[in-house]
């Protein structure tokens, strides 16, 4: 249940100012009508009493219990001693009852004060009504009610009294539990609002996070296999430059091809982050690499003397989508530049691509030097491009030498991404 704020415990004063200004023009007006007739209270009694009704409900939101009470019971005592004023009382009666049921917190209490207090309202109603039934009637009394017949004027007016005074309590409570119901939904909505912008605040940062880690790991495969292979260029044309300048020849322009391509790679991936509406995931922009470009990559590693062979197995159920492919792709090429770089001299590769009935694999193996045993970046980035095609992974050690990378991705998998 919200608290009142500052706003409304300002309408509150003003309320009750409004109330006891009211109440003091019914009190003066009322007095001087001569609202009871000679047992009429005094007005200086009536101006306390429109005081005390104005000061609960001054703080009717704060205090909404004991406001009702102590409005219901200067309600009773002001009727009970005729005290010349009607019509500040019912309206602040009503108020405080409105009150109860709106903002009381506990609501077994607010259910306990209303019904205590239109209980006792009612049976000294039925009290008064059977003094006023009982009592002989003078008809000399101009304006007295005839007691005769079966539905006489008297009884009329008892049932108008009790009918009036059914909607008055009745719409206080009915609309105080109304208005009750209507802050909490209010104060759900606003908490699942908050919520719901938190939760947009934490997707956003995760897509700018999921982001950064896209265009981090797509940089990393660009970059280190084309530096990685340029190194090995060069160094061949430098131990080649005096006594074979041809072959030193063909090594540098390898390493000027090498050098265009990571250029343009880059400037593609680039592109793709700076074009407007376009997909920032450097994972789906347009490429001509995929499955086929393998070849490519083992053409590459072997011109760098990395010897290795090439094998597909079996035809392709069908065609995978890009996604795959462009992962696949740089898994081949991440596996490769790490048997570049680790495996030693007189090392071979072989990359096996298999495609069965219900997946497609990719097998990158070498032997030679088993490598670096701290996982760093590249094998980070393989492992999330195999996750992210809905695929697994394995990377590690083989027992009889060199080092093996598995990735298999499902037909299921490889079709959800493709959706």
């Amino acid at each position: 249940m919200p608290k009142p704020t500052a706003s409304q415990q300002r309408a509150d004063l003003v309320l009750a100012l409004v109330l006891f200004l009211g109440g003091l023009l019914s009190a003066v007006l009322s007095s001087i009508s001569g609202l009871y007739g000679d047992q009429q209270g005094s007005l200086a009694i009536a101006l306390v009493y429109v005081a005390v009704l104005a000061l609960p409900i001054a703080v009717r939101r704060r205090w909404p219990s004991t406001a009702a009470v102590v409005v219901s019971i200067a309600y009773f005592l002001a009727v009970t001693f005729r005290i010349p004023e009607l019509y500040a009382g019912n309206i602040a009666m009503f108020i405080a009852l409105y009150t109860v049921g709106a903002w009381e917190p506990n609501r077994r209490r607010a259910t306990i004060v209303r019904v205590a207090i239109i209980v006792g309202m009612f049976a000294w109603l039925f009290v008064v009504m059977f003094q006023e039934a009982t009592q002989p009637v003078d008809a000399s009394l101009e304006g007295a009610f005839s007691r005769a017949g079966a539905f006489s004027p008297f009884v009329a007016y008892q049932l108008l009294m009790i009918g009036v005074n059914a909607l008055f309590f009745g719409g206080a409570y009915y609309f105080g539990d109304r208005s009750h119901q209507q802050m909490r939904e209010r104060a759900a909505l606003e908490e699942r609002t908050a919520e719901l912008e938190a939760e947009r605040e934490v997707t956003a940062a995760q897509a700018v996070a999921l982001d950064r880690v896209r265009i981090a790991r797509e940089l990393h495969d660009v970059v280190a296999h084309h530096v990685s292979l340029m190194g090995v260029q060069a160094g061949v044309a430098r131990s080649l430059l005096d006594r074979d300048p041809e072959a030193a020849r063909e090594g540098l322009t390898g390493i000027e091809g090498s050098a265009r391509t990571s250029l343009h790679e880059l400037r593609q991936l680039l592109e793709t982050l700076r074009t407007p509406g376009a997909d920032s995931s450097p994972d789906t922009a347009p490429t001509t690499h995929g499955l086929t470009s393998i070849r490519a990559l083992v053409d590459e590693a072997d011109a760098a003397g990395l010897a290795t062979t090439f094998t597909v197995i079996g035809d392709p159920p069908f065609d995978p989508p890009p996604l795959v492919q462009i992962n696949l792709y740089r898994i081949a090429q991440e596996a490769l530049t790490n048997a570049r770089r680790h495996a030693g001299p007189d090392a071979t590769a072989d990359v096996r691509l298999r495609f069965t009935p219900d997946a497609v694999e990719l097998e990158v193996s070498n032997t030679g030097r088993r490598g670096s045993s701290t996982p760093g970046l590249g094998q980070l980035g393989m492992r999330e491009r195999a996750a992210v095609s809905g695929g697994s992974i394995e990377i590690g050690p083989r027992t009889r030498g060199g080092y093996l990378v598995r990735v298999r991705v499902p037909l299921t998998a490889a079709e959800a991404v493709r959706v």
